[in-house]
């Protein structure tokens, strides 16, 4: 499997996710704080520490040394990468006043959770169709090892065995609405 394959997968764990996180916005209940919870932590530690730190640490270095420019495409999902980064912290910073009560804390929760989503879900499609495409019509086969290499390193090292695995039973979990 091609690294942007792998990246292409995971995209699709991310799309369970957020199709959660979209759900728990538009609950006329109230939303499922405990998920929440969990949600966010996925989005620290799946979406950011792993996935984004295989793109920004290799793909897109890569990239730049096969001559795509950091201005171009690049920055536009490093700049959207750092917006998710903060949304994220601002949903981290809302919930123990969510939990302890606070309407308003919890409507900016609600709030929050569907930007990220809108977010996540064009930053998607737009790395699906055009950046991976991209990436794998300049990158040679030896570049292609190189970044399944790096990508392995991240989940074994920077994750820890079975973390990466333990995302992806989360990510059905929370998919599905389950306690």
């Amino acid at each position: 499997m091609k690294p942007t394959e792998e990246l292409k997968h995971e995209h699709q764990m991310i799309l369970l996710v957020l199709a959660g996180a979209e759900r728990q916005a538009g609950r006329s209940s109230e939303v499922d704080l405990g998920q929440i919870g969990e949600m966010i932590e996925f989005f620290v530690n799946f979406v950011d520490r792993c996935h984004h730190s295989k793109e920004e640490k290799h793909l897109f270095v890569k990239m730049e040394e096969r001559g795509i420019p950091h201005d171009g495409p690049i920055r536009v999902m490093l700049d959207e990468h750092d917006q998710g980064r903060k949304l994220v912290a601002a949903m981290k910073g809302r919930l123990p006043a969510a939990t302890a009560g606070s309407g308003t804390a919890t409507e900016a929760l609600r709030a929050d959770l569907i930007a990220y989503a809108r977010l996540l879900r064009s930053h998607i499609d737009k790395e699906d169709n055009i950046l991976y495409p991209m990436a794998d019509s300049v990158f040679t086969s030896e570049d292609q090892r190189g970044l399944e290499e790096a990508f392995k390193k991240v989940e074994s090292e920077e994750m820890g065995e079975g973390v990466h695995e333990k995302y992806h039973q989360l990510a059905h979990r929370l998919a599905q609405g389950s306690p």
